[in-house]
């Protein structure tokens, strides 16, 4: 059985310090991963609208945004101009392939995809996808493969083009297994690998949950039925303050006999032409503000 592991690399600061961590910590522990960058502006301070969004505030006062993210990277985008993470951190990002990792698509303007993408037509979201793929390609000098969108906001377009821009296959939904997903009543040609797990921010101060009780929680989740997951983790948490707990859970898994693996090889495992249909839907999920894109019913066509 597998857990593949998909980075979410949000922000410079996560780029630049998380992604090293996390690289080294994963080596040391035999593991694989997916590392999906964020490619263009830095934004993060504007995701200061989200205030009014339900659940958020309750979120960040759990989180501890402030410690996790640092206060200038939070003043990118207002008072502080966002710098571009491609431009500055392209030899760093170039350096984790290199290492072996898969790396992919995240996004271009993380909080401008997170905070629109859902409400906007087709023309929006294939030059907000568009920057992002030719930026990946002056990176890494060759096509991206594979795409996980920022916070699982999704709309219908963007489910097309990832099947017109030849991805592999793409991790943007929440669910239970791999699926061919259904917008609008026709079947999309790009596989999903949706996140199984719940994320450690997610957990951290629901019903009191302290880090510490994270690990325990997540290995008795993953223990009690031994399928394959699909875990997300983030560069500014995991690879920064809760490096620890991440830790704890990478000998965890190894411990319950799970592969650590990318989301690549996860995939290379699967018979696309035996996967099932699912319609995308949104909904909420615990501990997360917003609606995301979720692993709908099953669909005969």
């Amino acid at each position: 059985m597998h857990v593949a592991l998909k980075i979410d690399v949000d922000t410079l600061r996560g780029t630049q310090e998380g992604v090293p961590r996390l690289a080294d910590m994963l080596e040391k522990h035999g593991a694989g991963a997916t590392f999906l960058f964020s490619l263009g502006p830095d934004h993060t301070g504007r995701a200061i609208k989200r205030v009014f969004r339900p659940g958020f505030v309750s979120k960040v006062s759990r989180t501890s945004v402030v410690e996790h993210y640092g206060v200038k990277q939070l003043l990118y985008g207002t008072l502080l101009p966002g710098p571009d993470i491609g431009r500055r951190c392209a030899g760093l990002m170039r350096g984790i392939a290199d290492r072996g990792f898969e790396v992919g698509i995240h996004t271009w303007d993380h909080v401008r995809w997170q905070d629109y993408v859902q409400d906007r037509d087709e023309a929006w979201t294939r030059r907000e996808m568009q920057r992002a793929v030719d930026r990946f390609g002056e990176i890494f000098h060759v096509a991206a493969r594979t795409h996980g969108a920022a916070g699982w906001q999704m709309n219908a377009h963007a489910y097309r083009l990832e099947a017109e821009l030849r991805f592999d296959y793409c991790s943007d939904t929440r669910g239970s297994a791999p699926f061919l997903p259904v917008c609008d009543g026709k079947v999309v040609a790009c596989p999903q690998l949706p996140t199984t797990l719940p994320t450690l921010d997610e957990l951290i101060g629901l019903d009191g949950m302290e880090p510490e009780g994270v690990t325990g929680h997540l290995l008795k989740l993953t223990g009690s039925a031994l399928t394959d997951h699909v875990f997300t983790l983030h560069a500014e948490l995991e690879g920064m303050k809760l490096a620890p707990v991440f830790e704890q859970l990478l000998a965890g898994w190894s411990q319950q006999g799970f592969k650590l693996t990318s989301t690549r090889a996860y995939f290379e495992t699967l018979d696309v032409t035996r996967l099932p249909r699912h319609a995308v839907t949104f909904g909420g999920v615990p501990g997360r503000s917003g609606t995301l894109a979720l692993q709908g019913a099953a669909v005969a066509l």
